[in-house]
């Protein structure tokens, strides 16, 4: 099945530009895929998209603000918040008209998917939090060793692709499904469309992460889904139960073998639930 796939263009949203790309047919459900932090969209890969897309839903990335061709910010001061990301998010979505969409979030973005289903009811259809966590008191902490000692030179592509790379294979978790190579073309790909890609690498854990106005995670009323890799090392597992048992009627779909992401060889897994939990396959 051939999915029609729109191509990157720039949206002027909220005083700025936001790069997104669509897959599939508008008149499907919309489902937006929100990276985490530093992650442009091509860290939701385009086959991935396609997938879910011939399954008969309008999927829709986009690189957030400091990644890929969206407006940049001078490295350690984005001048924006979390709940100017939330904004963000919708903001996207009614540009392609859509009034109620699923909204998948990933890792620490999982914010923007809290403050849009609690503040945004009408606006979210579905919650996918993927790798993400509530944040509360007494959770695993994060394992050592997770990214270098040191920043790279910022101006030495070749030791920033490393740096990378090498970040994202500790964030595995010694997954099986690791594939460094495929990792290592990919961010290649996203250093060389960054506007700045020390802001890209910097700025998300800089800015202020507020908590929804209307509540936490038990105010959710969207159809939620918690997507989690049993080897996780950034947020391991409890993280994820923690937030299934935070949010009423959410269920839980533990990854096998995936660390803090969503590894190709769990697609076949991980896109017959997000297309059951956005709707069900209507094919």
């Amino acid at each position: 099945m051939t999915v029609p796939r729109s191509g990157e263009k720039l949206l002027d949203l909220n005083g700025v530009e936001l790069c997104v790309e669509t897959f599939g047919r508008p008149d499907n459900p919309a489902v937006l895929l929100v990276a985490g932090a530093s992650a442009s969209m091509l860290w939701w890969e385009a086959e991935l998209c396609e997938r879910i897309a011939s399954r008969e839903r309008f999927v829709i990335r986009y690189d957030h603000r400091d990644t890929g061709r969206s407006t940049s910010y001078p490295p350690g001061r984005p001048g924006y918040t979390l709940t100017d990301l939330t904004c963000d998010a919708l903001g996207i979505l009614s540009a392609f008209g859509v009034q109620c969409g699923h909204l998948v979030c990933q890792s620490m973005f999982g914010g923007i998917g809290l403050i849009a289903g609690v503040d945004h009811p009408d606006r979210v259809a579905s919650l996918t939090f993927v790798s993400t966590s509530t944040g509360q008191p007494g959770l695993p902490p994060p394992a050592g060793g997770l990214t270098p000692n040191t920043e790279p030179d910022f101006d030495d592509a070749a030791a920033v692709v490393d740096f990378v790379v090498a970040s994202a294979k500790a964030c595995s978790g010694g997954s099986p499904h690791f594939d460094e190579r495929a990792t290592r073309a990919l961010v290649e790909r996203d250093l060389a469309r960054a506007c700045d890609i020390a802001a890209t690498l910097t700025n998300h854990y800089a800015i202020n992460h507020e908590a929804p106005k209307h509540g936490g995670f038990a105010d959710v009323t969207a159809p939620t889904l918690v997507v989690h890799g049993d080897l996780d090392p950034v947020l391991p597992l409890p993280h994820g139960e923690a937030l299934r048992d935070a949010v009423a009627g959410a269920k839980l779909l533990v990854l096998q073998g995936a660390g803090h992401d969503v590894p190709r060889p769990l697609w076949d897994e991980f896109v017959p639930a997000l297309v059951r939990h956005t709707g069900g396959d209507r094919r």
